[in-house]
């Protein structure tokens, strides 16, 4: 049996072939016939035709399908090279590691200790205003600046992710840091019995600023990490505890020595130097997206998500309660024990231990899963309030509350951003922790004013009617991010 030849593809033109069949018109009828022998001994006939709709386009079709034929053997041949797949797709994939990658996560960190970080200190600004700065002015109306902090902070995260995912961070964050480094300034010169000076200068205008900085700190690191993603966003929330360590001891050290403005400068020259490192090192490495119309850039179709939904009502509820502590620890330290030399820095020490609290379970929760990690510290802070802090009759039982509780609630902070990456495509992952925190801002705005309502006499009784209510809504939001892990994963000990 002797080897058979190679395929060949033979093409005739049709008109010639069929010119004996009547009634039809070579010109009305033109193809290309393949013929393509096979060793089998069975000939495979083919004809690709091009119908013309008109006359005058009779010969420009032939043309066209003549033309077709170099194309034909290429197309039959199994060997001929299949096109590259498009490497955009791949090249944009989190290298989760790398020089650029932590410089990015040390960028984000100095912009969380300079933003969310002057947040966190405001138990320290708090106390100087009741007693000195603000003190015709009652408690709950002192909270409401901070308070308003955090709703304005929270609020404009929606409108910040899809600026980020649409800008990137190059300008973001300089912008960022130049008006919050401004409302520093502003707030350096407020006059002592002058609330609604506070109010503009250190509730709304540097948290106009901080909210362009902050959440695209939190979103850009979602470009560069993927598995260690929670590790990397527990380092950039600790930033805010660091801030909540720092600022309060530099209030309470130099205050008596150089004044309130002065201390708030120095704040200041901090905040404008991080930025001005962060401005450098943070890098992106997508390419931006067309902003979205303005009827669309809150991204409210997240909602339509249950697993979203879920976790945003979970985490609404905890946030009722969660800055209860930051706000008031210090302030019931004193209802408890009296003044001391420990009660300036009780923040501070709840702030330290935050730090932790942050960063180790984010390494947890990348091995037993983001919402089972956040579900239990949710769960866990919250029957520490009803168990120790309602019981806590002495200083030392209040320490140990703040450095406990500090710990314990670290997830709840810093796992909100990863959790919110896990469960939305990486190009909407800026919009969707926008929409979380926007959301959110409604409960941290009511939050602590609420709670202070408790305690318009200072007394221990009336406190524990605000660690009541904190530690039952912390409880319940438990209940709502438990549900939303479920619905990721039906198993409940699955690593979700």
């Amino acid at each position: 049996m002797q080897p058979s030849t190679p395929p060949e593809v033979m093409l005739m033109n049709r008109s010639s072939t069929d010119e004996g069949l009547q009634g039809r018109s070579s010109s009305q009828d033109q193809g290309v016939r393949v013929v393509i022998p096979s060793p089998f001994g069975v000939t495979l006939h083919a004809t690709v035709t091009q119908t013309p709709t008109t006359v005058d386009g009779d010969l420009e079709s032939a043309r066209g399908t003549l033309n077709d034929k170099e194309s034909i053997p290429e197309k039959l041949d199994p060997s001929s090279p299949v096109p590259p797949k498009d490497p955009t797709s791949a090249s944009l994939e989190p290298p989760d590691g790398g020089l650029q990658a932590w410089l990015t996560v040390l960028g984000a960190v100095l912009v969380s200790l300079s933003t969310f970080g002057v947040v966190n200190a405001y138990g320290a600004f708090s106390d100087f205003y009741k007693t000195k700065y603000l003190s015709n002015y009652s408690a709950t109306l002192v909270s409401m600046i901070g308070a308003v902090q955090v709703f304005v902070l929270y609020g404009l995260g929606s409108i910040s992710g899809p600026l980020f995912d649409a800008y990137g961070p190059k300008y973001m964050i300089p912008i960022s840091g130049a008006i919050a480094s401004f409302a520093l300034f502003m707030l350096s010169i407020t006059k002592p019995e002058q609330i609604w000076q506070q109010f503009l200068t250190q509730s709304v205008l540097f948290n106009i600023g901080a909210a362009f900085g902050f959440f695209p700190a939190l979103g850009v690191v979602a470009h560069w990490f993927k598995r260690k993603a929670a590790y990397a966003l527990g380092c950039v929330i600790a930033g805010a505890s660091a801030g909540g360590i720092i600022f309060p001891i530099m209030l309470h050290k130099l205050v008596p020595r150089i004044g309130f403005g002065w201390s708030v400068r120095a704040i200041a020259f901090i905040v404008l130097g991080c930025y001005s490192i962060a401005s450098v090192t943070i890098k992106s490495r997508r390419p931006p997206k067309p902003l979205p119309p303005l009827t669309r850039i809150i991204d409210f179709r997240a909602f339509t998500d249950i697993r979203f939904a879920l976790m945003a009502i979970g985490l609404w509820f905890n946030i009722l309660s969660a800055f209860n502590p930051f706000f008031y620890v210090g302030l019931y330290g004193i209802v408890t024990a009296g003044e001391s030399a420990v009660t300036p820095y009780l923040l501070a020490i709840l702030c330290s231990t935050s730090i932790a609290g942050r960063v180790l379970p984010g390494i947890v929760a990348d091995r037993v899963g983001r919402f089972n990690t956040i579900t239990v510290a949710t769960l866990v802070s919250g029957i520490l309030s009803l168990a120790m802090w309602y019981t806590a009759d002495s200083q030392a039982v209040v320490i140990a509350f703040a450095a406990l509780y500090g710990f314990v609630s670290g997830p709840c902070f810093s796992l909100m951003p990863a959790c919110v990456t896990q469960i939305s495509p990486i190009e909407k992952v800026g919009a969707r922790i926008g929409m979380l925190f926007g959301f959110l801002s409604t409960g941290a705005l009511a939050g602590t004013p609420i709670g202070g309502v408790f305690i318009k006499v200072e007394t221990r009784a009336n406190f524990q009617h605000l660690i009541l209510y904190t530690g039952v809504l912390g409880i319940t939001g438990s209940v709502f991010l438990l549900a939303a892990k479920l619905k990721c994963n039906p198993r409940l000990f699955a690593v979700v």
